[in-house]
């Protein structure tokens, strides 16, 4: 009789590519966006908790679970809507991370763990620290190894403490919230974090890393170990986006209403470490936004070396101009980063998202017709909210008052979801050909 036995995960490599893939995750925004959230937040911070972990973990870790169903690159991910289109969403999507969070690793780093210690002008900071991002993407075999070895449970240990010792140190009370809308804008400061687009970025370097390490494995091996894996950084997300909401929180009504990101971080960190708060925040904020801006760059030479028939000196040479860049750009502040980003996002996001609720559907639920149906609704009805951040809000206002939801800048989320419900109905799996 025929079983269908399965080999159990190593739990040695479940727990290494967990830990990698927290660490991808987990960068200079995650530290940086929960803490303020948190403090203006004040009593309501489960709520905006729950929008935030909507976009900046459970989307992320859906992400996760399509690579593994994949297991190819970014490419495949949009290829069901036109192989052209999904050439174009590439080279956007890792243009934007490359010119983005990967510099804004290095801005928080500067400001927070070295000014506080030493005088350095910030292309120093900079220079030495993009030099080291790229001897780990040019030693990218030994990448998980590194990440899920050493540096997560660094970043854990340091956390767990500044939690720990804010949520049972401190007295629980909590001042009434300043945000009108908490959920909403939760889950707006979650697109902050990047971290759908690091899904779809760094988890193709997971499976370039595993496929590197797991010669032997099969298909169904390693879908089994992505999918498992993801769950659990997921979980540990959660757990450490939510407690750095809460201890925000806690510190409502003690510093200043106008506290930068940074500044509140530091100042937190200082109420709960004491003397020695600057030096374990010093390491855990290198720590945390390193991790990010190797799987950033490695990503992106990954993709432009698939482009140029796996040569080694396409990637390495990626790789060398990914960190110029961000030496370049990692010079300005934080906040003005930040700022920046934002239409990138709010046009970008949505389609990244929907790509990977469909990729991580059932095949039934998501055939090419349903694909393309959906990403252009979304892409459409996303067009407001890009050009809002923009500060076109008012002139574009008597167009888009009429589209739900909106007014929290997620006009494009009923669309989609009809254009989901109304594409199956109408087109089911029915095949279609390719262009």
């Amino acid at each position: 009789m025929k079983t269908n036995y399965q080999q159990p995960i190593n739990k040695k490599s479940l727990t290494i590519t967990a830990f990698a893939l927290f660490s991808l995750f987990f960068g200079a925004g995650n530290l940086v966006l929960p803490p303020l959230l948190g403090f203006k937040s004040g009593n309501l911070w489960w709520l905006v908790t729950l929008g935030f972990c909507i976009s900046g973990v459970l989307i992320p870790i859906l992400g996760i679970v399509a690579h593994a169903k994949l297991q190819g690159t970014l490419f495949d991910f949009g290829k069901k809507v036109s192989p052209r289109f999904s050439i174009i969403y590439c080279y956007l999507i890792y243009a934007i991370a490359i010119a983005l969070p990967s510099p804004r690793t290095a801005s928080v780093t500067h400001e927070m763990a070295i000014q506080p210690f030493w005088d350095a002008p910030s292309w120093l900071t900079s220079l030495v620290y993009f030099l080291l991002v790229f001897v780990f993407a040019i030693n990218r075999s030994k990448m998980l190894d590194a990440l899920g070895k050493l540096l997560t449970p660094a970043i854990l240990i340091i956390l767990v403490l500044m939690i720990a010792t804010a949520v049972f140190g401190f007295d629980f009370e909590m001042v009434p919230s300043t945000m009108d809308r908490p959920f909403s804008s939760g889950i707006l400061e979650g697109y902050q974090t990047f971290d759908a687009i690091g899904a779809v970025v760094v988890g193709a370097v997971i499976i370039i890393s595993i496929n590197l390490k797991e010669k032997t494995a099969s298909f169904e091996e390693k879908r089994r170990l992505i999918g498992r894996a993801g769950l659990w950084a997921g979980i540990g997300l959660f757990l450490v986006y939510g407690g750095l909401i809460l201890t925000g929180s806690v510190f409502g009504n003690t510093f200043d209403a106008d506290i930068s990101r940074t500044t509140l971080l530091r100042s937190i960190s200082m109420a709960t470490l004491g003397s020695t708060a600057n030096l374990f925040l010093s390491i855990l904020v290198s720590l945390a936004c390193f991790t990010t801006a190797v799987g950033i760059v490695t990503g992106t030479s990954d993709f432009i070396k698939g482009r140029f028939n796996d040569s080694i000196w396409a990637y390495r040479i990626t790789a060398f101009l990914g960190c110029v860049l961000g030496v370049l750009i990692g010079q300005f502040n934080v906040g003005y980063i930040i700022l920046v980003a934002v239409p990138s996002l709010m046009f970008i996001y949505p389609i990244t998202i929907v790509l990977i609720l469909l990729n991580a559907a059932p095949s039934a639920w998501s055939s090419t017709r349903v694909f393309r149906s959906v990403v252009l609704v979304t892409a459409i009805f996303s067009v407001p909210d890009f050009l809002g951040s923009l500060g076109w809000g008012e002139q574009i206002a008597p167009v888009v008052d009429w589209i739900p939801l909106s007014e929290h800048q997620m006009g494009w989320v009923l669309p989609a979801l009809v254009a989901f419900v109304v594409a199956n109905l109408i087109f089911g799996n029915k095949p279609i050909v390719q262009e």
